[in-house]
């Protein structure tokens, strides 16, 4: 059995890091055209720098819960291939025991946007920091901004095509390509399910599960590895 598992931000909630777009999300504190767009970069580089140097320290002090727990448990089960894609930043799933692909990136890697080096991002990056490759004043977080491309979107594509389940744990299913991934599951025969905290009215979804993701997403583990 071949399970895909895409995260969003409610998985994290309970981890005290804040969903986006929500009553009282990111989004609704903060400009995303100011801090998560390259315009925004290019405009202002140390008010971007200091939005995500207090993510980073938000995140580097969060622990995981157990929905990230279960998550990892399953990926362990070798009677099952997880796959588990997130759209999150912060590093809960690894501190878990997960293998994840970052989408959009992570809080705890750094860029050069003129040599494409990658490296451990510091706990505070600025816009004087140089690049410790090729030296140029150039760097940001590796963060998949608007208007960006996704990172593994060929490989994710891949997986969705041979998934048996689907499930969308903790996302809006409102930004694209992510919010596609349902389509392509269904495509190919997979069961879909949506777990979140609020229903998000997306008929695509074979099974809906409501509740925190601590309590939600390891029930939903048990009944995956109680059908095995």
């Amino acid at each position: 059995m071949k399970i895909v598992i895409l995260t969003g931000a409610g998985i994290s909630a309970e981890s005290g890091l804040g969903t986006f777009r929500d009553k009282g999300g990111v989004w609704t504190q903060h400009d995303f055209a100011e801090v998560a767009t390259p315009e925004g970069f290019a405009r202002d580089p140390a008010k971007v720098h200091a939005f995500y140097n207090a993510r980073r320290a938000n995140a580097a002090a969060a622990k995981p819960n157990a929905a990230h727990f279960a998550l990892a448990r399953l990926q362990a089960t070798n009677d099952v291939e997880t796959f588990i894609v997130t759209q999150n930043v912060d590093g809960l799933h690894e501190a878990a025991g997960a293998q994840v692909l970052h989408m959009h990136g992570a809080l705890d890697q750094a860029i050069c946007a003129a040599c494409n080096a990658r490296w451990e991002a510091p706990v505070e990056m600025t816009a004087e920091d140089a690049c410790p490759f090729c030296a140029e004043t150039a760097t940001r977080p590796d963060i998949t901004w608007f208007g960006e491309i996704p990172k593994g979107l060929r490989q994710i594509e891949e997986a969705l095509l041979s998934a048996d389940i689907f499930a969308a744990i903790g996302t809006s299913g409102q930004v694209y390509p992510a919010a596609g991934f349902v389509e392509i599951a269904k495509r190919v025969g997979a069961v879909t399910l949506e777990v979140n905290a609020e229903a998000t009215g997306n008929s695509l979804f074979d099974e809906v599960v409501l509740g925190p993701a601590s309590e939600t997403v390891p029930a939903l583990v048990e009944r995956f590895l109680n059908a095995l």
